[in-house]
Parts: C-alpha cells; sequence; structure tokens
C-alpha cells in the first residue's frame, strides 16, 4: 500500500510540473500576442448622410463635411445637424443617428463598440453579439450596456440631466453612480439625476418618424439578396442589391457585376484618405462602394469587372484598400503614384506593422488562397522589410484600364482621383516595379477629407455636445494623437503608419481640450426602478390597447388600483368629468362608487342592496301617503334606476356612442322602491249643485 501511496505521489508531482512548464510556455505567448501591432479586424463605415452631416477624424479639432463610405474608428465623432441624418455599419449591426445627434466611438477593436452620446438620439439594431464582446452607449448620467442581440433606442437629453433608453428587443443594463438598473425587452427606461441615478420604467410606447425611418434602413439588411453570397459582417453587403447582378462562374464561384458605365474600373472613383493605424485608405464615390474594396477580390471576366467575396462561412477581415502599387512615386514613374486591384487567391501584403496571424486571417477571409502562399509572401516581404513584390505574377496588372495613376501631390492631399488621373504607357507600366506600401507622406488634407478648407462647410455641433463629461463603464484607450503631433514621423517613414510604441511616446500628457472627458463609473449594486403606469405618459401609449377596456381615461383607474387613487406621476385633469357638478359645488346625490353607467331598462327590476350604497328610505307603512291634488290624474311612479355615474361606460364594453339617459329621465330623489310604495284610491269627488239637485229629484219620485 505504501508503494502504491508513493507512486500516485510521485505521478501527481510530475503532473503538476508539466502543468507549471506548460503554463510558463503559454504566457509569453499571450504577452506577445498582446504586444504586437495588428490593427482592429473590422471597422465601421459612414454609410448613409441625409442632409448636414459633419465629421471630425480622430485626434483633430474642425469639423468638416461628412463623405460617405467613410471608415471610422476610434476617436472618429460624428454630427447629425437640425433635419439631418446619418447611418452607421459595424459588421452586422446598424447605427442610426437623429436630427441635432453627435456621436463619437471612445473605442472600437475587436471585441470592444464604446459609443459616446451626449446629446440626440440613436437607434441600434445589433444581430450579432460574442458573449466576451462589450458593447456600450456613455452618457453624461449613465452607461448602458447591450447583453443580446436586440433593437434598442438610445436617447440624450439637451443639458445632459436625462436618458431614455427603449429596448424593443434584446436586454441591457444602465449603471452610474453605484446603481444598476435591468432594461429588459418592451421597456422604455428613463434615467435622471447626478448624485443618484433615478430610473422609472414604462411600457414601449408607438414608434415615432425616426423609429420608422430606422426600421426602413434596417429592413435593407433583412431583405438583401446579397446575403446568400456574402458573410453578414461583410459591411455594405446590402447596397450591392439594387447596383448590380449576381452571377455564377465556373472558376471564381459567384460574381457580382456592377452596372457601370464602360471603361470603368475599380479604385477609380474615389480619393486616398490616412486613417490610423491603417494608413492609406481608400474611399470610393459610389453608394454601393464600400464592401469590393474593403473585402474580397476583383476580376476581369468577358471584358467585364466583377467582385468576388471571400468564403461565406469565413468571418471577414477588414482591409483599408486590396491593391497593390506601382512605381511609387519614383522616377519611372514621372512623379506619379499608380496601383491595380488584388485578383483571386493573390495575396495582399499589409503596409502597416502586423503578425503572421494578421497577414493570414486578412487572406484566407477575403478570397480562396493557399496557406502556404501567404506564408511565403510574409516572409519575402514583411519580415526582410522588403516592400518590393517580386516573382509574382498579378493577372490584373495587364489588364486594359486596370491602372490608376495620379500625381503624387494629388495622392498626398486625398483629391478626388478621377479629377486628377493621369494616363501611363505600357512600357511604364511593365518596367516599374510592384510595392506593397507606397512610399508617400500624407498632408493634412489627406486626413480631413477632399473638401477640407473648401467654401462647402457644414455647421458643427455646439461647443458643450463633445466636450461634456460622460459615464463609463468600461476604461477607454488614451485620446488619439493629433495629425501635427506625429507629421514629423510620417515624413520620416512615408506611408508607413507611427507604431503604438511611438504613438504612445508623441501623446500629451494632458487630453486637449476637444477630446471627451469619461467618468469612469463606480461598481453597481442593483436597484429596482419605479414602475410608471401607461396613462402617465399619453404619448407613449401602446399602438393596439386591450378590447374592451377604456383607453386610460382620468377618473378611470386601472384595474389593479382603488377607485380614485392617483397613480404615482399620474396627470392630474385640469376640470372635472363631464355630466358631474364641480368639486366646490354641493351634490344633491348620495355618494357612489365608481361604476360604469348603464342604460335605463337593464338594471329596472328590484334589486338587493348593494355594498357602499346608500340605506334605503323608511317603509312607506310608517309615513305618511302623499295625496295627489284634485283633478289630476295619478302620474305612475318612475321605476327606480341604477344611481352608477353617467359618464362612465360599463366595464369591459365600449360604445359605440355616448350613453345618456333619456330626455325624461330624471334621477329619484330619496325615493323607495316602486312595490314598496301602497297602492291608494282616490277620495271620491263631492257633487256639483246641478248634480245635488238632480239627486234630490231622484229621492222625490221614488214610491215612499
Amino acid at each position: 500500500m505504501q508503494n502504491e501511496f508513493n507512486a500516485k505521489l510521485t505521478l501527481r508531482t510530475l503532473a503538476a510540473f508539466v502543468a507549471l512548464a506548460l503554463l510558463a510556455t503559454m504566457v509569453p505567448l499571450r504577452l506577445a500576442a498582446q504586444d504586437n501591432d495588428d490593427p482592429p479586424t473590422r471597422a465601421a463605415r459612414l454609410g448613409h448622410v441625409d442632409g448636414s452631416v459633419s465629421f471630425q477624424p480622430a485626434g483633430e479639432s474642425e469639423w468638416e463635411p461628412a463623405a460617405a463610405n467613410r471608415p471610422m474608428t476610434t476617436g472618429d465623432k460624428l454630427w447629425a445637424d437640425r433635419d439631418s441624418r446619418a447611418g452607421v455599419q459595424l459588421g452586422s449591426t446598424s447605427i442610426h443617428l437623429n436630427s441635432n445627434t453627435g456621436i463619437s466611438f471612445l473605442n472600437l477593436d475587436d471585441r470592444t463598440v464604446q459609443i459616446q452620446l451626449s446629446s440626440g438620439s440613436i437607434s441600434l439594431r445589433v444581430r450579432r453579439l460574442e458573449h466576451d464582446d462589450v458593447f456600450e452607449i456613455d452618457t453624461p448620467n449613465q452607461a448602458f450596456s447591450i447583453f443580446q442581440p436586440g433593437q434598442y433606442r438610445i436617447e440624450a437629453s439637451e443639458d445632459g440631466s436625462r436618458t431614455v433608453v427603449t429596448v424593443r428587443d434584446g436586454e441591457g443594463e444602465s449603471t452610474g453612480n453605484g446603481q444598476t438598473y435591468t432594461v429588459h425587452a418592451g421597456q422604455r427606461a428613463t434615467f435622471s439625476g447626478a448624485d443618484r441615478l433615478n430610473a422609472d420604467v414604462e411600457q414601449v410606447g408607438d414608434p415615432d418618424d425616426f423609429d420608422r425611418w430606422s426600421d426602413g434602413r434596417d429592413r435593407r439588411f433583412d431583405d438583401s439578396r446579397s446575403a446568400r453570397y456574402v458573410s453578414p459582417d461583410v459591411v455594405g453587403s446590402q447596397d450591392l442589391d439594387e447596383y448590380g447582378d449576381w452571377q455564377p462562374n465556373p472558376e471564381y464561384g459567384n460574381v457580382w457585376y456592377p452596372r457601370v458605365e464602360p471603361g470603368w474600373a475599380p479604385y477609380h472613383t474615389g480619393h486616398w484618405a490616412w486613417i490610423d493605424p491603417w494608413g492609406w485608405t481608400w474611399v470610393d464615390d459610389a453608394p454601393w462602394g464600400y464592401a469590393p474594396f474593403h473585402y474580397g477580390r476583383w476580376a476581369s471576366v468577358d471584358g467585364r469587372w466583377g467582385w468576388i467575396p471571400g468564403p461565406r462561412e469565413v468571418r471577414p477581415v477588414y482591409a483599408p484598400a486590396l491593391v497593390v502599387f506601382v512605381g511609387g512615386g519614383g522616377p519611372g514613374m514621372g512623379g506619379n503614384v499608380a496601383w491595380f486591384p488584388l485578383g483571386p487567391r493573390e495575396v495582399y501584403v499589409p503596409p502597416y506593422h502586423v503578425s503572421p496571424a494578421y497577414v493570414n486571417r486578412v487572406n484566407i477571409s477575403n478570397t480562396t488562397v493557399n496557406q502556404t502562399t501567404v506564408t511565403n509572401v510574409y516572409n519575402t516581404t514583411i519580415v526582410n522589410n522588403n516592400t518590393t513584390v517580386n516573382n509574382v505574377t498579378y493577372v490584373n496588372r495587364n489588364v486594359n484600364g486596370a491602372v490608376t495613376a495620379v500625381p503624387q501631390h494629388a495622392f498626398a492631399g486625398g483629391q478626388p482621383v478621377a479629377r486628377s488621373a493621369v494616363t501611363l504607357t505600357r512600357q511604364q507600366i511593365a518596367a516599374a516595379p510592384v510595392n506593397a506600401r507606397v512610399a508617400v507622406a500624407p498632408t493634412q488634407n489627406a486626413v480631413m477629407g477632399p473638401r477640407a478648407g473648401t467654401d462647402n462647410r457644414v455647421a458643427g455641433p455646439p461647443g458643450a455636445v463633445f466636450t461634456r463629461p460622460v459615464v463609463a463603464k468600461a476604461s477607454p484607450p488614451p485620446a488619439p494623437v493629433s495629425f501635427a503631433a506625429k507629421q514629423q514621423v510620417l515624413a520620416a517613414h512615408p506611408g508607413q503608419p507611427v507604431a503604438r510604441q511611438e504613438m504612445q511616446r508623441l501623446r500629451p500628457a494632458t487630453p486637449p481640450a476637444t477630446q471627451p472627458v469619461v467618468r469612469q463609473a463606480p461598481p453597481g449594486k442593483p436597484a429596482t426602478p419605479t414602475v410608471v403606469p401607461v396613462a402617465a405618459h399619453p404619448g407613449n401609449q401602446p399602438a393596439n390597447p386591450p378590447a374592451n377596456q377604456p383607453a386610460n381615461r382620468p377618473g378611470n383607474p386601472n384595474a389593479n388600483e382603488r377607485p380614485g387613487a392617483v397613480p404615482p406621476n399620474r396627470l392630474q385633469p385640469s376640470q372635472p368629468p363631464a355630466n358631474q357638478p364641480p368639486a366646490n359645488q354641493p351634490s344633491n346625490r348620495p355618494a357612489q362608487p365608481n361604476r360604469p353607467f348603464e342604460p335605463p331598462g337593464r338594471n329596472d327590476r328590484p334589486t338587493a342592496a348593494q355594498p357602499n350604497r346608500p340605506e334605503p328610505n323608511p317603509p312607506a307603512s310608517n309615513r305618511p301617503t302623499a295625496q295627489p291634488p284634485a283633478n289630476r290624474p295619478v302620474q305612475p311612479s318612475p321605476p327606480p334606476q341604477n344611481t352608477r355615474p353617467a359618464e362612465q361606460p360599463r366595464q369591459n364594453e365600449t360604445p359605440s356612442r355616448p350613453q345618456t339617459p333619456p330626455p325624461s329621465y330624471r334621477p329619484p330623489q330619496n325615493q323607495p322602491p316602486a312595490q314598496a310604495r301602497p297602492q291608494t284610491q282616490p277620495p271620491p269627488k263631492p257633487p256639483t249643485p246641478q248634480e245635488k239637485k238632480r239627486q234630490d229629484d231622484q229621492k222625490k219620485d221614488q214610491p215612499h
């Protein structure tokens, strides 16, 4: 037994040493993965601009007109002015901005979406959410975390004192000032207060114009035919439906062909923008021009350009521009910069700092390519720090019209390409080297956009909108660095983004005044909100109230309330209900319970005494009998009527027209039931003088 025990102890000890050894080898790998300079594999897209919408790039202080298809990332800000709206897509998630609304991405990476909403209203449709994803909307008095896919609306008041969260589908949690409130599907929660977060929860009401507009934009995604051919996370794929056609191809599979003019070529109608952390990024002018320029590959099929998406079952990885550059502005190109799109099965070499795993993901997700090919290209270009691509035959390089070129100054300034394009000869294209990165440093205009510094400007938000502090649950990254602070580094390494470590050195110790101030929310404890009855907010009533029930009119309390009791926050009627005496006038009728009126004829039979009704009057035998006046016919007594208030409809019955008593009806005044009244005969009438004389004459004529 002792030997067996020692053997078991030895095995356990060896197993413990092996586990520690494995852990020691895994920790450096995890740290190394965290320390690499891989950029996020996703970016948001400014997809829809309606009216006056302005944009402020990360780290900048000026506002410029927003350009559709602009990729957005951490630090970017968006403002929809009066009578304007905007739409942003992030994977399968839709974000809609109402008028007078501004948002900023406090953080946007592979697992975190953190949006600042200082003023205005946004609608979100979250279609997918992983278990470790963070999706948070921060306002001046709370941070709302989305826990489930669904449909949400967040509103922040102009002064920052109130936040309204509407959850039509899904579930989330609001955090602020040490308290947390869970908001479920079908609830509308109003959060107010600064030192203490108060919450009122009510039923979701009818959608308004902004809700209907957002739903219409979302239906374009839900009903998209392109969803059969591309991953749902390919941003902008729903725009392909109305601007092109899908056709099968024996070599490439399903191919999308845009409806364009003859001579059109990819990456020709748009401009180049400098967007950190990727660097040079293509922004296309076409309304459908996002998905085909940041995912997949292009091919010329029978003289017609077609877009081939990546595998549908693979989660796509965003790329700033899937092209290779020709010449890079060298002397053989006459000072011009040229490029052409990558074809199917061709490897994309990122011009920014990345790991081998990133290069593999960005290629495998966007085209059908052998992993060995990807590794070989990575080793010959990135590892050896040689951006010139050798021994690779690119199919689109020799396609007529595939190569687009502009002067170097137009490229560096982000000018429209179609307006600045120049023609290159076949000899120039064939003789120039092919590069994964263009060695051109950006200017300020490449950061701000093609309309920067022009007279075509838009109104920016009020100064307090983005400088107002917001409450955050997740810790956002430091504020972005301005272009002016990193321009010298960019000029020293043209075409290459600033590395993460270098960016930390350039970051100022004190954030600029234009950057949002974030207050970290303390750990919260679950709190119970105040449930507000539907009648407290007439404008937020359900679209179809239950049949057989009144529509919460004053004087008709809910079923779970005492008659006459006024629920909290319920508006008091300014005038007394119809058909009732004012409060300052006495009533001659006994107090009656708040019951619906029933028309005459229903309750004309004698009834037993009811609770909360006045005691019956004494029996008729104990009081004098009223005698009718002489020479007047006896009037029948009116039947007793139910003395319930006439202004209330019957419970569980909604009359088609007002139920009012007939004109001849008069309520009885403390009368006993009709059957309790004794049946008396009127006294005989005294004879007239003529009748008396005739009676006397008759007596004389009678024999004695």
